[in-house]
């Protein structure tokens, strides 16, 4: 019975969406592809037949759309077939991205559970810096990148730490509104509960607060590393780095190398699934740990 349920309900309406996305993604790249290579045919002469002309869309070495297939083959190539610590490798690429990504995720996650847990129970914090930490995030990150670079260089502070500050930056935001909301998830009732017991605000803290955040917690943190790993791949742009999700992405827009390009993004939601799938997974061991029903 839950393999049908499954079957009905996961796997039939993802599948579909993947099939219309892979068809809609060819027809687009035939649409966009058509032109150039009408051109090139014409230069050299050459009439093709409907289904020539439409396997040569599909098949140009620097497309303006590469087809899915085309993806798909350089995913695998460069993922695969290649040492990991050649400098084509997607999974060194990846590696590069993840360690500052998982940097900056752990500071966004600790700096995020500290200001929730000072708005909580500071109420001038709760007045003047929730109103601040909003408006910090209408600033583009594009905007915001280059000077963390600028200003962190000049105090000869280079490499990892500068992305992984900028990833703190888009991570930090979800994880204070979902603890902050978690915090004050308990009921009147209960906290009522606890003064009747007498209970200090620690322990009103750790033993109600904490366990009732917890959900609310792990949901913000699946919103924060995605936002941390885009973080990560934006802050590899401004530095002229060499290695990296962000690099890739880089040095195929400069030598047209659209293939590259979508295998770099394809590698980036990847590794951004798996991220999310991870604190997911470790979601639900904490909060089983914690006696939690399953929904």
């Amino acid at each position: 019975m839950a393999r049908e349920h499954f079957f009905r309900d996961r796997f039939v309406p993802v599948t579909t969406i993947l099939v219309a996305m892979v068809v809609f993604w060819y027809g687009f790249a035939i649409l966009m592809n058509a032109p150039v290579q009408r051109d090139m045919d014409q230069r050299r002469g050459e009439m093709p037949g409907f289904v020539e002309f439409i396997g040569k869309t599909l098949s140009q070495a620097k497309p303006i759309v590469p087809a899915p297939h085309q993806v798909a083959a350089n995913v695998f190539e460069n993922t695969f077939l290649r040492k990991v610590t050649s400098n084509r490798s997607l999974v060194y690429h990846g590696w590069v991205t993840l360690s500052s990504t998982l940097l900056g995720f752990l500071m966004g996650t600790v700096l995020g559970i500290l200001i929730a847990v000072g708005i909580v129970h500071v109420k001038v914090l709760d007045r003047s810096l929730m109103p601040w930490i909003i408006a910090s995030q209408t600033v583009p990150i594009l905007a915001v990148a280059p000077m963390v670079i600028v200003v962190l260089a000049a105090i000869n502070v280079t490499g990892i730490i500068p992305k992984a500050v900028i990833s703190t930056y888009l991570s930090f935001f979800p994880v204070v509104v979902g603890m902050v909301t978690g915090l004050r998830s308990p009921e009147a009732m209960h906290l009522d509960l606890m003064r009747t017991y007498h209970a200090s605000v620690s322990e009103t803290f750790w033993k109600l607060r904490v366990p009732a955040s917890v959900p609310f917690l792990f949901t913000s943190m699946k919103v924060a590393v995605a936002a941390s790993l885009v973080g990560a791949i934006v802050g590899e742009l401004p530095t002229g780095a060499v290695a990296g999700i962000g690099s890739k992405l880089l040095a195929g827009s400069y030598y047209s190398q659209t293939i590259d390009m979508w295998a770099a993004l394809v590698a980036g939601s990847v590794l951004a699934g798996l991220l999310v799938t991870a604190v997911g997974i470790l979601g639900r061991l904490v909060e089983r740990g914690m006696g939690r029903r399953p929904a």
